[in-house]
Formats: structure tokens, sequence, C-alpha cells
């Protein structure tokens, strides 16, 4: 079964063309103008515009925060390289633990991403 995370976006067609250039994910549907999903194997990426349907007016829809969902990758190495070209906006360095190598990247709209390559 797929999860869904929803992510409030400033705009959606910005983080549609992030998401898909940089992070691997697929348009799965964009029945209108403050909506997109997205997909990435069973993770169901939410794209809402604030205003735009019941879940872009819920209480005070913004982006940003600290919260954030893990994108595995076998070279973070060359993904911080080309995220770094594009200008992408990185907001931690890259930092090791005990589990492996991780960066925190910042969607268009502020929202953060963590990209983890795990210790082999």
């Amino acid at each position: 079964m797929p999860v869904s995370i929803r992510y409030i976006v400033t705009d959606v067609d910005d983080a549609v063309d992030f998401y898909v250039s940089h992070l691997g994910f697929e348009v799965e549907m964009r029945p209108g103008p403050g909506f997109a999903m997205l997909s990435r194997g069973d993770l169901r990426l939410l794209l809402n515009a604030p205003g735009a349907g019941g879940a872009g007016q819920a209480g005070d829809p913004h982006p940003g925060g600290w919260n954030r969902f893990q994108v595995a990758t076998d070279d973070l190495d060359a993904d911080v390289e080309r995220l770094r070209r594009t200008g992408a906006h990185l907001r931690t360095e890259l930092v090791e633990g005990r589990g492996g190598r991780q960066v925190v990247v910042d969607d268009p709209s502020g929202n953060p991403v963590e990209l983890f390559q795990a210790t082999r």
C-alpha cells in the first residue's frame, strides 16, 4: 500500500519540476493548477498550493519546517554535486552518522527532503 505525504508549496509547477527532474518522481496526475500527485516507488507525494482544495485551506497551510521524508541514494556525492550545479538550496552540509551519510535539500518552496546513502 502506498504511503502519501502532502506538502504545501508556493508554486506547484516549480515543485513538480524539482521532484521529477532532481529526485526521480513521476507525475501521476495534475487535475488542476493548484494540485499534483507524484510517485516514487510506494511513496505518493501530494503537492498543494495554499488555498487549493480542502488540504490547501485546512488550518494555516504554508511551506517549510523541519519534518521531511527521506530519499535513498547510491551516490550521495554525485547527487549533491548535481543539485549544487542546478542552484538547489542545500539546507545542511553532508552529515555522516553511524548508519550512513545524509544532506537536506529544500524544494523550491522551502520544504526539506533528506537524501540518504546507507553505510555498506
